[in-house]
C-alpha cells in the first residue's frame, strides 16, 4: 500500500477519530445481499488510499464549526463516488495495478467491476437522499455528471498528440478536480456557510484537485512503482497526452518531438525510458511540478475567509504535501 502520510500530515491526527467513524459508515453502507458485490466493494475500499476527498469534507466542516453526524455520511458518499470512478477507470484503461494490488477488473473481470461501480454510484445516491438536503443532492448530482463528461473528454484526447494544454486541463478539472471541489463545498454546505464562503471552499478544492492530478501525471515518468502502487508508464501505454509530454514536445528538438508524438499515438510504453529522459532533459517534469505549485498557492489563498485554527492549518499543509509528494 502506498505511504499515505505524504499527503495527510498533521491533518491525520486532527480527523483521525472522524475518519474512523467514516470507515464505520462505509462498512455499514457497503452491505448487500449479493455476495459478489460485498466481495469486490470490500476489496477496492479495503485497499485504502489517501482518502483526501472525505478528509476535505471533515476538515471544512470542522473549520466552519459543524460537528453533526451528516459529515460522516457525506464523507463516505464522496469516497463511494471516487471508488466507483476508479472501478470504471481501470476497466476503460485496462489497468492491472492500483494501490499496490491487482485492480478489481484484473481479479474479478471487467463486467463485475463495471456493475459494482454502478452499485456504488447508486448506493451513494441513496445515502444522499438520507441526508435530507436538496443542496447536497444538487452539488453531488452536478459533480457526478461533470466527472462523466471528463471521462469522455479524456477518451477523445487519447492517442492525440495535438491535444492542447487547455484541453488537457479541462479534463483534469472535470475528471479529478470536480470531486475535490464538491467535497470541500459539502463541508461548507452542511455548516450552513454563506455563499461567498462556500465558493471559496469550492475554489480550494478545485485548485487542490488540479494540483494533485498534475503531480500524479508527472510521477508517471519519475515515480517508483513500489511507492506509487501502480505501474509507472501507464499513462504512456494508454496514449494519454499529459502535461509532461505536451511540454516536452513544446521544448524538445525535432527528433524528440517526433519520438514523443509517436509514443502518444501508438502507446509505446516500451519507449518509456527514452520518453522519461526527454521529459527530464527538457525540464518538463519540473515545469509540471511548478504548475502544480501554482495551483496549490491558489488553493491556499482561497482559505483567507476561514478563521485561524487547526483545521485551516491542516488544509494549508495539505496543499504543500500534495504537491511535494513522491507517491
Amino acid at each position: 500500500m502506498p505511504d499515505t502520510t505524504t499527503v495527510q500530515g498533521s491533518g491525520i491526527d486532527l480527523v483521525a477519530a472522524d475518519m474512523a467513524e467514516v470507515d464505520r459508515v462505509i462498512r455499514q453502507r457497503l452491505r448487500s445481499d449479493v455476495a459478489l458485490i460485498n466481495q469486490i466493494a470490500s476489496y477496492i475500499i479495503g485497499a485504502g488510499g489517501k482518502r483526501i476527498r472525505p478528509r476535505l469534507v471533515l476538515l471544512f466542516a470542522r473549520a466552519l464549526g459543524h460537528e453533526g453526524q451528516a459529515r460522516f455520511e457525506l464523507a463516505a458518499i464522496v469516497e463511494f463516488i471516487h471508488t466507483a470512478t476508479l472501478l470504471h477507470d481501470d476497466v476503460v484503461d485496462e489497468s492491472s495495478m492500483r494501490r499496490g494490488r491487482q485492480t478489481a477488473n484484473a481479479l474479478f473481470g471487467n463486467a463485475a467491476s463495471v456493475l459494482v461501480g454502478d452499485f456504488l454510484y447508486s448506493r451513494a445516491f441513496q445515502m444522499m437522499v438520507s441526508v435530507g438536503s436538496m443542496r447536497v443532492l444538487e452539488v453531488l448530482a452536478d459533480a457526478t455528471n461533470v466527472i462523466a463528461e471528463g471521462e469522455v473528454l479524456q477518451l477523445i484526447n487519447m492517442h492525440d498528440p495535438d491535444t492542447s494544454v487547455n484541453d488537457y486541463l479541462r479534463v483534469i478539472r472535470y475528471k479529478t478536480a470536480k470531486l475535490f471541489e464538491a467535497s470541500a463545498r459539502l463541508g461548507a454546505v452542511i455548516a450552513s456557510a454563506p455563499p461567498s464562503v462556500e465558493e471559496a471552499c469550492a475554489d480550494y478544492g478545485r485548485s487542490l484537485g488540479t494540483a494533485f492530478q498534475l503531480v500524479d501525471d508527472l510521477l508517471d515518468y519519475e515515480g517508483d512503482p513500489t511507492q506509487l502502487g501502480k505501474n509507472v508508464g501507464d499513462d504512456l501505454r494508454e496514449g494519454k497526452p499529459t502535461l509532461p509530454l505536451l511540454m516536452a514536445m513544446e521544448r524538445g528538438t525535432e527528433v524528440e518531438r517526433t519520438l514523443v508524438r509517436q509514443a502518444i499515438v501508438n502507446g509505446e510504453v516500451e519507449r518509456l525510458r527514452d520518453i522519461a529522459a526527454i521529459v527530464r532533459r527538457t525540464g518538463a517534469l519540473e515545469a509540471t511540478r511548478d504548475a502544480a505549485r501554482a495551483e496549490a498557492r491558489k488553493a491556499q489563498l482561497s482559505l483567507s475567509s476561514l478563521h485561524a485554527g487547526r483545521a485551516k492549518e491542516a488544509l494549508l499543509e495539505l496543499c504543500v504535501r500534495s504537491v511535494e509528494r513522491s507517491s
